[in-house]
């Protein structure tokens, strides 16, 4: 999908044409996670839809839960989501900023190498 560290730098289309992709799948990849969010607590902690979304929207932002939960499967999967809501964010914000930093590294690496070659003919 990226260009090997020797080719050209991709055209600004084929970099728009990574960024929207790579937005698309990171918010896709955020979204599905907040449903699993919603949907957990609206069923398994028998909260309201608005304080669903309000509780996996906070935990998914790092900001921790709103609500305290009487059974223990509800306790059990606000654990488990807790700790799978950090990981799909972080994924989520990897996958987004990925062609950004790739094309950075790889425009780096380019500059490198012409500097090499230029001192290479000097001597």
């Amino acid at each position: 999908m990226y260009e090997k560290s020797k080719a050209k730098l991709a055209s600004k289309r084929v970099f728009r044409k990574r960024l929207v992709s790579a937005a698309i799948t990171g918010f896709l990849i955020m979204f599905i996670s907040l449903l699993i969010g919603i949907f957990g607590y609206h069923f398994i902690g028998e909260l309201r839809w608005v304080d669903s979304f309000l509780n996996a929207s906070m935990i998914l932002g790092g900001m921790g839960p709103v609500d305290m939960f009487a059974n223990d499967s509800a306790k059990i999967f606000a654990g488990f989501y807790a700790l799978f809501s950090g990981v799909a964010f972080l994924a989520g914000i990897g996958v987004i900023l990925t062609p950004m930093l790739h094309r950075f590294l790889h425009r780096f690496h380019l500059d490198l190498d012409d500097e090499a070659e230029t001192a290479g003919k000097k001597k």
